[in-house]
């Protein structure tokens, strides 16, 4: 290279060293938000203007992965320990366990003030969310992971939190219905697999989506909830009478809460209480607003599938319809009047329906039935898609799939495999 070209070079690259060397120190810290922990405190050799831009990360993220436990530990103590500016969010996963350093942490961290957390610390048993983290005022978006939630004396709530996921937990009745009923701008809430909770009692006068897999009651006063979830994640025995361990009352007041929902996800064992066993051709609600409906659904069962008849017609601008089929839990079949059932489902009129699927089909005589009535009953559909994953040969299927009659003259059916 020639000593003109060199020294343009060379000119050049000072240039360009002074001006990521005069960047403020906030658009540093942006920078290096988007790497991980360990890769942005390596950036402090740079030079003498970055040795501690990594102390203003707005956004930390740790991650265990291949590191040792004692040098995970190191870099998280001197993350919380030296960082200098605002933390807008706090991202800690790992594998290995951290019970011993866990209170430290979130002591270190409740002092700078984060406005979203979120902890996914797999290793069992569950780390107890000390007393410390709940005194975080301004806290938008909580997220915690194998846990222990057990509320101090005096709790002031999250005044400012809008999001609140909690999975695999346990904690009580009293102190979930606390946690929540402090939350007054909460707007999603997502409960899945926890312990020692029975009784839910939602009062979140701002919440949007309600998410909970488990196995509990649930009284919700949420006025403007758009979209639901509700599911089961543990089967019952044959012997069971959901009728006995839920009473009518129980799934009325549900239902009536929910009547101004947009989407709604519902798992066989609601369905069963809806119809008592019986066919139940008015729910306690009119679901105007609903045009999304995800259902996990046992075909054979009766109760399941005349419960569904019914949230069909009481829901008359459903658009969008999703179905998994389910294994049965119960010996109920179809062993009522066969008349008054075909008379019930001519009833069902989906007009505004536009889209729907049927996930996990394998080509049983319910299932194909069920298709059946789904296209005789949406005069608007536009596709019908059915995910393929039975065992058998499948080509006497497809042909019976093709070959059924549609009220649509738009109504596509698409298999996938």
């Amino acid at each position: 290279m020639s000593t003109c070209k060199k020294a343009r070079a060379e000119s050049t690259s000072v240039v360009s060293s002074d001006r990521l060397s005069s960047l403020p120190p906030e658009i540093k810290g942006d920078i290096l938000s988007r790497l991980n922990v360990e890769e942005a405190v390596r950036t402090s050799t740079l030079s003498s203007t970055w040795r501690d831009a990594w102390t203003n990360m707005p956004k930390i993220f740790l991650r265990d992965g291949n590191f040792a436990r004692t040098k995970f530990v190191t870099l998280v103590d001197m993350v919380l320990s030296l960082h200098k500016g605002t933390v807008e969010k706090f991202d800690i996963s790992g594998s290995k366990p951290y019970h011993d350093e866990f209170g430290r942490w979130m002591l270190m961290l409740s002092r700078r003030s984060p406005r979203s957390i979120i902890i996914e610390l797999k290793s069992v048993p569950g780390y107890r969310i000390p007393s410390c983290l709940f005194s975080i005022g301004d806290l938008e978006n909580l997220h915690l992971q194998n846990c222990i939630i057990s509320l101090p004396r005096v709790f002031q709530g999250f005044k400012r939190l809008t999001r609140l996921r909690l999975n695999n937990f346990s904690s009580t009745d009293m102190d979930i219905q606390n946690l929540v009923s402090f939350c007054p701008a909460l707007r999603s809430l997502r409960l899945t697999y926890f312990e020692g909770i029975n009784h839910l009692t939602v009062q979140a006068p701002k919440l949007k989506l309600l998410y909970v897999i488990g196995d509990v009651e649930i009284n919700l006063d949420a006025p403007n909830l758009e979209v639901a979830l509700l599911m089961h994640h543990k089967a019952i025995a044959p012997h069971s009478d959901p009728i006995a361990l839920h009473k009518e009352s129980y799934v009325k007041q549900l239902l009536g809460s929910l009547s101004d929902i947009k989407s709604f996800a519902i798992s066989g064992f609601l369905l069963r209480y809806l119809s008592k066993g019986c066919i139940l051709t008015k729910l306690p609600a009119l679901f105007a607003r609903l045009e999304n409906i995800y259902l996990a659904i046992c075909f054979l069962d009766q109760r399941q599938f005349l419960a569904a008849c019914s949230l069909f017609q009481n829901a008359p601008n459903l658009k969008r319809l999703d179905v998994v089929p389910m294994q049965s839990h119960s010996s109920n079949t179809w062993d009522q009047d066969q008349a008054r059932i075909k008379e019930f489902t001519m009833q069902v009129q989906l007009d505004h329906l536009v889209t729907a699927s049927v996930q996990g089909f394998k080509g049983l005589d319910c299932e194909v039935d069920f298709v059946a009535k789904l296209l005789s009953w949406a005069p608007a559909l536009e596709e019908l898609k059915i995910e393929w994953k039975g065992k058998t040969e499948c080509s006497m299927v497809l042909a019976k799939l093709l070959a059924l009659p549609r009220v649509s003259p738009r109504a596509k059916v698409i298999v996938t495999f």
